[in-house]
């Protein structure tokens, strides 16, 4: 992060869509204390540019070809406490939001949300790197409290991880030491959870919220 305040704040800008990097980035370059350092259109990418220009703040898309800006947030997180990390997105649920204050974003903006915002967001994050800000954070709070959220338990995040590795309930019940019976009941909420009728819709849904962000091809 910058010592000198008539620094500007040096940013890294990740969307896999060219239109968009061209478009925001000329909006924060519009800025007489933003400088727009590089963009990036993956994970992959993003990182090694972070690695390369050590930028003060990064403002990556949620939904990327190769993973998520949620994996590119908690990859930079456990490098520096000090970097602005920026979460963008489309699909701006409860779940998102939580998925990104957990990984260890600065902020969560919605793309639908005006210019203004993203350049308000990164202000922040580059004084306030790990003090997270979202416009619909106390409202995703609240819905949560009051049980409406569709957050995972532990053990119904734990049944989605072999889910997703092809895992049927039985095997699923052997490798949790449940019944059966229970790991289908867990299987059931988790479906209704993420409005999914089969494994298939569910588990699209739970990696374009993040909660498959970071997993691997499993070798079991």
């Amino acid at each position: 992060m910058s010592d000198d305040a008539t620094t500007p704040i040096r940013i890294l800008l990740v969307d896999d869509h060219e239109l968009i990097r061209s478009g925001l980035g000329a909006v924060l370059d519009l800025e007489d204390d933003m400088d727009v350092v590089g963009t990036a259109g993956s994970v992959s990418e993003a990182v090694a540019q972070y690695e390369a220009l050590s930028p003060d703040v990064v403002v990556a898309d949620l939904q990327l070809q190769d993973g998520t800006g949620l994996d590119i947030v908690r990859t930079i997180r456990k490098q520096s406490n000090d970097t602005g990390l920026i979460v963008l997105t489309m699909h701006s649920g409860d779940d998102q939001i939580f998925a990104a204050m957990q990984a260890g974003a600065s902020g969560f903006v919605g793309k639908d949300a005006p210019s203004s915002e993203v350049v308000r967001a990164a202000r922040h994050a580059h004084v306030s790197p790990r003090a997270f800000v979202c416009a619909g954070l106390v409202g995703a709070m609240m819905r949560r409290q009051s049980g409406e959220s569709t957050n995972l338990s532990e053990r119904e995040h734990d049944v989605l991880l072999l889910l997703a590795d092809g895992l049927g309930a039985a095997a699923i019940g052997e490798k949790l030491f449940l019944s059966e019976s229970t790991a289908k009941s867990h299987i059931a909420k988790i479906y209704q959870k993420l409005g999914a009728a089969n494994r298939a819709q569910a588990l699209v849904t739970a990696m374009r919220i993040g909660l498959l962000s970071s997993i691997q091809p499993s070798e079991r």
